[in-house]
């Protein structure tokens, strides 16, 4: 089979490497351009062309792809037998969706019907989902509403944030990728349509997202704080500054003080949440400090009875 890939973050990476090492076709790579990055925003390749070009594959970085009729003109030259896309970031146009034979084939990063959108890893960490998956599926008009294809699923364990399960999520998909592409050439895949009535949205993140409202409980807040990483973070205010919470465990006595009142225990840092839950603050960041320790905190800061976050 020949495939075009279309790919751009490292989460597309095991895919285009399964792909390759399986042996099928890859005459092109579609990746976004090259963007600023760092503090000196020199111009660096996306972590997909990065792959690619180790892999020896031609490599494509069209600015946009819905009238872009030269880049129209090679796909169809190509004559690709499927279109593969995984965390591309440019809405596939409808030309492209009706090129193939076999239509273009996504990989996603939740159990569709559920967290469809821009985030779906993060947002099941931060609402607390106990499994969460992958979903191969073909692509339609709509966000993320073709028909599955396959799906795996996995556990999402208490400690994993969504640094650690991105990882994970990005090798399983790549697996059930190259699963999906056999079974779809040995015609043993029947696509089924989602149950659209079951939807629900992972969109992009905000900074506001990670502002932390301390009438959740500790176990929301804490999930929160698992989810939003690295970006935005979980974050309130401190003394009219923004105070960073880098670590953070739900703590078992319930607070005898209310939702955002701070306290310090025998060198520990707690605050009240919602529904008399406690979240032990275990690092927390100052602005325009270094990270400091619950006890660093406690020592520098002075805290006085009733303070309070946020």
């Amino acid at each position: 089979m020949k495939l075009v890939f279309c790919g751009t973050p490292d989460f597309a990476v095991p895919s285009l490497e399964r792909l390759a090492a399986a042996g099928y076709d890859i005459p092109l790579v579609v990746t976004q351009p090259d963007r600023p990055q760092g503090r000196g925003m020199e111009l660096a390749a996306p972590p997909v062309k990065q792959s690619a070009l180790k892999l020896q594959l031609p490599v494509l970085q069209p600015e946009k792809i819905k009238k872009n009729e030269e880049f129209q003109a090679a796909l169809a030259a190509i004559r690709p037998d499927a279109i593969i896309v995984v965390g591309y970031g440019r809405i596939v146009p409808p030309w492209m969706l009706n090129l193939p034979p076999l239509g273009n084939i996504n990989v996603h990063a939740s159990l569709l019907p559920k967290y469809r959108g821009a985030a779906p890893v993060q947002w099941a960490v931060a609402n607390g989902e106990k499994i969460t998956g992958v979903t191969t599926m073909r692509l339609d008009e709509g966000l993320d509403t073709g028909d599955i294809l396959l799906q795996c699923e996995m556990e999402i364990r208490p400690d994993d944030t969504s640094l650690t399960l991105w990882s994970q999520l990005a090798a399983m998909g790549a697996g059930l990728l190259v699963e999906t592409i056999r079974g779809l050439e040995q015609r043993a895949i029947v696509p089924r349509p989602q149950d659209h009535t079951q939807a629900t949205l992972a969109p992009i993140l905000k900074k506001e997202d990670g502002l932390i409202d301390f009438n959740r409980t500790a176990r929301q807040i804490y999930d929160r704080l698992r989810g939003f990483q690295p970006w935005p973070g979980a974050y309130t205010i401190f003394r009219g500054k923004n105070l960073k919470i880098v670590a953070a465990r739900v703590a078992n006595a319930s607070p005898e003080f209310a939702a955002g009142v701070l306290q310090a225990r025998e060198g520990k840092l707690v605050v009240g949440c919602g529904e008399s839950t406690t979240l032990e603050l275990i690092q927390l960041q100052p602005e325009g400090r270094k990270p400091l320790s619950a006890r660093d905190f406690i020592n520098g800061y002075r805290l006085t009875a009733g303070e309070r976050l946020g």
